[in-house]
């Protein structure tokens, strides 16, 4: 993908973090969202569809109580952005009003991603904002959300929305300027990446670590983000935030930050990503409630052939799931290769793993299905 295919981009989701919209003070920072609104809101004037992920509504509580110690507990960090969330929306509908824009508050929590039904409401509310030309402004719900319902950072969660609503590219703003061969605070002589086309094991060792003190995520949850989107046949790009025009150069093309390249076939070029919905919420959105551990074959004939999973390939099922739930499809060294919806109960799977689809009826007493997840609600990884 050449950097200048960015330019014909349409949708774009932009996450900004704590570090961008708030000082180290916790107090808003007013010059860099003033010029967010103006950059975002020309693109707008351009055609662009944009979706904005911000963070800061922790730091921007601390900043509004004048405290500079981050709240430890769940409980006080609930409350820490229930304060500073109103704070951001107001300052945001003040500065895109200023360019003759509107915008719409849209807080998530990870179990709208995981039901299929809230799911597709989520969607269609964002692309019906889009439709009518309002910017939506996306952050976690963090003053209900729970820990099994958290994203844990909004890397994660721009991701996970620009899969939602079909982006052609996600753009993360932070303190650092893409990713590095070494860590640049520690190794003067590190080096930035431009390009990234596969996310290796080493990345993620050099990636371990906080951002500024207010944020809660790193390079680490950025690299996370950028495998979902790759899968999804989306690019991703991480930049400095406070880089003259960022959005704007980024969005023309401009070769700033890292770019991670897209998933793509090995014939036309073209993105081979999950781009069909269904299955976008098989690999990226759903939780899964329990695993398959497959044979080798098994494992080949789903990721190099495409092939449905039969019982014959299954070595055993792990937690336990009714018919239709999500599951993970996991090689016998523990490598997730592929989530599907199950045919059939973890109890039953039990009872017909490795043994052949004729053999179905007679073990269970009926037989619904000659496969235990097929290909068509499968998501290969």
């Amino acid at each position: 993908m050449e950097r200048s295919a960015i330019s014909k981009c349409k949708r774009i989701v932009v996450k900004v973090g704590t570090s961008t919209v708030t000082h180290a003070t916790g107090k808003i920072n007013l010059h860099r969202m003033e010029r967010l609104a103006r950059e975002i809101s020309d693109l707008a004037s351009m055609g662009r569809e944009i979706v904005l992920i911000s963070s800061g509504a922790v730091g921007a509580g601390l900043g509004k109580l004048n405290r500079a110690e981050r709240p430890r507990t769940l409980p006080e960090k609930q409350a820490m952005a229930s304060i500073g969330q109103g704070r951001l929306m107001h300052m945001y509908e003040k500065f895109f009003s200023e360019y003759g824009n509107t915008v719409a508050q849209v807080l998530l929590t990870r179990d709208v991603f995981s039901d299929r039904l809230r799911f597709l409401n989520a969607r269609n509310t964002i692309l019906t904002l889009l439709e009518w030309g309002v910017i939506p402004v996306i952050n976690e719900n963090d003053t209900v959300a729970v820990e099994e319902l958290r994203f844990g950072d909004n890397d994660t969660l721009s991701a996970m929305v620009a899969s939602l609503t079909d982006a052609d590219l996600t753009l993360i703003l932070s303190d650092i300027d893409g990713l590095y061969d070494d860590n640049p605070r520690t190794n003067p002589d590190a080096t930035i990446i431009p390009e990234v086309a596969e996310i290796t094991d080493a990345m993620f060792d050099r990636s371990h670590g906080r951002g500024s003190r207010n944020a809660s995520g790193g390079m680490y949850t950025k690299l996370l983000a950028a495998k979902i989107c790759m899968a999804a046949g989306i690019p991703m790009v991480i930049a400095k935030n406070d880089e003259r025009d960022v959005i704007r150069r980024i969005a023309c093309g401009e070769p700033l930050g890292t770019l991670f390249l897209p998933a793509r076939d090995s014939g036309d070029g073209r993105c081979q990503g999950l781009r069909n919905a269904r299955k976008h919420w098989i690999a990226f959105e759903s939780n899964p409630t329990g695993r398959l551990i497959v044979d080798e074959g098994a494992a080949e004939a789903l990721r190099i052939r495409g092939k449905s999973l039969l019982p014959s390939g299954v070595v055993r099922a792990e937690g336990l799931f009714d018919r239709g739930a999500v599951v993970s499809v996991v090689t016998e060294d523990g490598r997730e290769i592929a989530r599907g919806i199950a045919c059939y109960s973890s109890e039953d799977v039990s009872r017909i793993a490795g043994r052949h689809t004729d053999e179905i009826g007679r073990i269970l007493g009926s037989k619904d299905y000659d496969v235990v997840i097929h290909r068509n609600n499968m998501a290969v990884l």
